[in-house]
């Protein structure tokens, strides 16, 4: 399976008068990817141009990213609100918790169709995706002894649940 690009982060506003700017996360794994040399920097993954973060400042929540090229005030304003997209390996977990799933059927194993797959949630143990199905909702554990596969050309997705979890 081919690599996918994943939006992380998008830029909120400047902060300072060099051109550093603060991001807003998309995704939990925004720390794993923000020094990834493959970042992309556009309104949609199509429309991206390649950038390159030179350095972070600050710690937690109150950081600011300094990116090559973006040098004042005015070249920051000029990406505001632009999202910023990482690429990801194939078997990266980044893919399991991509909105693009939102739609997929979920089977399992054995063939049987538990439902569609109605939303990703990020809760601090573990995301989970909710699957409806008859105006039943399902919610299950993104966590390898679940999720089996993802069958993107098919947009299914396999799992092996647990004793319980669909009753």
């Amino acid at each position: 399976m081919q690599s996918r690009v994943h939006p992380i982060a998008k830029i909120t506003k400047t902060s300072g008068l060099d051109g550093r700017v603060r991001l807003r996360p998309l995704s939990r794994y925004f720390d794993d990817y923000i020094n990834n040399p493959s970042l992309t920097l556009g309104d949609s993954q199509e429309q991206s141009e390649a950038i390159k973060l030179e350095f972070i400042l600050g710690i937690g929540k109150k950081r600011s990213f300094k990116f090559c090229g973006v040098n004042t005030i005015n070249d920051a304003l000029k990406i505001v609100g632009k999202i910023l997209f990482a690429q990801a390996d194939a078997d990266d977990g980044i893919n399991l918790i991509s909105k693009v799933l939102v739609g997929y059927d979920v089977v399992t194993l054995e063939g049987k169709n538990v439902g569609v797959l109605k939303d990703v949630m990020w809760l601090p143990s573990n995301d989970v995706y909710v699957i409806t199905k008859n105006n039943l909702e399902y919610l299950i554990p993104i966590i390898p002894e679940v999720i089996k596969n993802i069958d993107y050309q098919l947009r299914t997705i396999i799992i092996s649940p647990m004793d319980g979890l669909l009753d």
